[in-house]
């Protein structure tokens, strides 16, 4: 527990206390736990993607003689014409969905150069040349990344919805588990990709634009860190596209299927009749999912480019070394370690046989993960941070002029976790039909 015996400032610490007080964190550990946490992300990714593609589109050739046999004998077999057609509407989805973002991320690309060049001549004005160049490549490298992260979102949404499908169509249990499990990994597959994506990216950045900056001390690493934040804005400036442009898309599509559906022709919800209705999918997938998966990353991007520039303000941080710098990074690199885990909990050892069973273990994966991350980030907090042996914040470190601690900065975590857990939950109990 980190005890303050005098009013003594933070300046006034790093004179009476010099940083060789300090220990020096585990760098090169922090700098692994990074790299092989964010190639774990993008690997499972790939195992999950895998996973999804072995469902053949056509339940007409089911291996399973048995399975056959059950859905012949529940009037639900799939005939030729009706496999074909799936592949049809999944052929136009996709080409619908592949043609839009084309066409919106020429538009980003427009955008992005543009304000790569506004903020090269603002932070020029205030800041110099060389931070302006920094912040402006950091930009473009949140912007492109979260660009990748919306596409790899949309295509692997298209691609597992047909998969969906197949395994919708087979009698029950097998019906619930498959399609869940189908649609479960397909969301694994942005969810980490996004994620490894992300952290690898970031990281890539700090490292390559740290030579150029004294990150040894509070002010080299405040000027790195504000360069860096660039990675943040960046990534929120496609998601403000990706979530606005598609969820507008796919509201004009929806209305319009409606009106010259359901009002003129007196055409069912969603039938395929309608041309709108291939248009609203194209849309669902661009917006809510494209647009999802940009949003996420630059709420990633956000969070953690703003921890980093607190974490550099302290100068008892800094003296601890890269490791307590990089202490955000390796959070959200455990968390994907942590969520690869919990990810077998609903696919493996407990699946959906039943409708009820899908809000049973999408709330186990709330609980599981949050109580698997506690004790690990208590671990992180403790092995990065520092740990004053003298002055004003003995056992702790000073963030500005507060004498903090690992205990503290766990506790910031801790519950920002279970608050983010008991925040699901109590949504849930407001919006579900199940209360």
């Amino acid at each position: 527990r980190a005890r303050c015996h005098d009013p003594a400032t933070p300046t006034a610490f790093m004179a009476s206390c010099p940083a060789g007080a300090l220990p020096v964190g585990p760098t090169i550990g922090a700098e692994s736990l990074i790299i092989i946490t964010g190639l774990i992300g993008i690997f499972f990714a790939l195992f999950l993607h895998r996973r999804v593609a072995a469902v053949r589109l056509d339940v007409a050739q089911e291996e399973d003689e048995t399975m056959m046999m059950s859905v012949k004998e529940a009037g639900q077999n799939q005939t030729f014409e009706q496999n074909e057609r799936l592949r049809e509407l999944y052929a136009a989805i996709s080409n619908g969905a592949n043609s839009f973002l084309f066409s919106e991320y020429k538009l980003c690309t427009v955008f992005v150069v543009f304000l790569a060049g506004v903020i090269v001549g603002l932070v020029s004005w205030s800041s110099g040349r060389e931070t302006a160049i920094f912040t402006a490549t950091s930009f473009v490298v949140g912007a492109l990344t979260s660009m990748l992260s919306g596409y790899i979102g949309m295509r692997v949404a298209v691609f597992s919805n047909a998969r969906c499908t197949v395994g919708a169509v087979k009698p029950a249990p097998h019906g619930w588990t498959e399609s869940f499990n189908t649609a479960f990994r397909a969301g694994g597959v942005m969810g980490f990709s996004l994620c490894g994506l992300a952290l690898l990216c970031l990281y890539a950045l700090v490292v390559f634009l740290a030579p150029s900056f004294s990150w040894g001390t509070t002010a080299g690493a405040m000027k790195l860190f504000d360069c860096i934040a660039g990675f943040g804005l960046g990534g929120s400036a496609v998601a403000m596209f990706g979530r606005v442009g598609g969820g507008i898309y796919t509201k004009a599509a929806d209305v319009g299927a409606d009106l010259a559906g359901k009002v003129v022709e007196d055409l069912p919800e969603d039938d395929p009749h309608n041309p709108g209705t291939i248009a609203d999918n194209v849309g669902d997938n661009v917006g809510d999912v494209a647009g999802m998966g940009s949003d996420l990353f630059g709420s990633f991007g956000e969070a953690s480019c703003a921890a980093l520039l607190v974490g550099a303000s302290s100068p008892m941080i800094v003296a601890a070394g890269w490791g307590a710098l990089m202490f955000p990074l390796t959070v959200s690199g455990v968390g994907i370690v942590v969520c690869l885990i919990t990810n077998f909990v609903a696919t493996g050892l407990s699946p959906v046989r039943k409708e009820a069973d899908i809000e049973r273990v999408l709330k186990t994966q709330l609980l599981v993960s949050s109580l698997l991350m506690t004790p690990c980030v208590y671990g992180l907090a403790v092995a990065l941070l520092p740990s004053a042996t003298c002055g004003g914040c003995t056992g702790g470190f000073y963030i500005g002029s507060i004498c903090s601690s690992r205990i503290n900065a766990f506790l910031c975590v801790a519950f920002g976790l279970w608050g983010g857990c008991l925040i699901g939950f109590v949504t849930e109990y407001y919006t579900s039909f199940s209360y």
